[in-house]
């Protein structure tokens, strides 16, 4: 009785129903979500959302920073947002195989001479995809891990403290974000990559949530902090 009801709700959510110019109803059915939860459809809303907010963050960072695309290649910084868009049908030599934290690292390391936000932004993107378990969409046999989720959470925390600490050696930031002056104040950035963190932080919590876990908040000193594994995670 309990899986005839779960498939009887999974079908009533999955239907859709439109009027046409007479004014007659018809009910269709999307075969797609006939197999998926309502935690499969958050997560492929969360993913979105989570990845569009690293992308407008790419974007703005270039306009901040806008000798950083031309270092990669890019025609524009359009087409440099476009390449992160298109991340894993691209190949990214410039990195030697990095992912994830070890490339997001680049940014704020004095001998690279390479594109700073192509290499945060595709770090942090690589990061997210990790924890997403690389897939766009999500259906009722597929699984995610609450602890990749949080970890992914904390390092946009970090990637915030770094782009407002993290300096070169003669004193300037490694890349500009954050327009601190008291006469034109804008904390865009630290907004949005909250929202992103707390995008994260649901999706944690959802899944640990239908994975019947719990699991500790752990206590990081975010000056110290380097930024935690995501895919090495089981």
């Amino acid at each position: 009785m309990r899986w005839l009801a779960v498939i009887l709700f999974v079908t009533l959510a999955a239907c859709t129903t439109k009027m046409d110019k007479a004014g007659r109803t018809e009910s269709t059915v999307d075969p797609r979500y006939l197999l998926k939860s309502e935690v499969d459809r958050i997560a492929d809303t969360n993913r979105a959302e989570v990845v569009n907010g690293l992308l407008l963050i790419a974007d703005k960072l270039y306009k901040r920073n806008p000798k950083e695309w031309k270092k990669s290649g890019a025609v524009s910084r359009e087409a440099a947002v476009e390449r992160l868009r298109q991340r894993t049908y691209r190949n990214w030599p410039e990195f030697t195989g990095l992912r994830e934290g070890a490339v997001a690292s680049l940014a704020f390391t004095e001998a690279y001479a390479g594109d700073r936000v192509m290499a945060l932004m595709y770090g942090l993107l690589s990061m997210v995809d990790a924890a997403f378990e690389h897939k766009e969409e999500f259906y009722i046999l597929d699984s995610l891990n609450e602890l990749k989720l949080y970890n992914s959470a904390r390092n946009m925390d970090v990637a915030i403290w770094k782009l407002g600490h993290d300096r070169t050696a003669a004193g300037e930031l490694f890349l500009l974000s954050n327009e601190l002056d008291p006469a034109n104040r804008n904390l865009s950035f630290e907004r949005e990559f909250g929202r992103v963190m707390g995008l994260l932080d649901f999706m944690a919590k959802v899944v640990a949530d239908r994975n019947g876990r719990t699991f500790s908040r752990l206590s990081q000193s975010v000056a110290s902090a380097i930024f935690l594994p995501v895919s090495f995670l089981k």
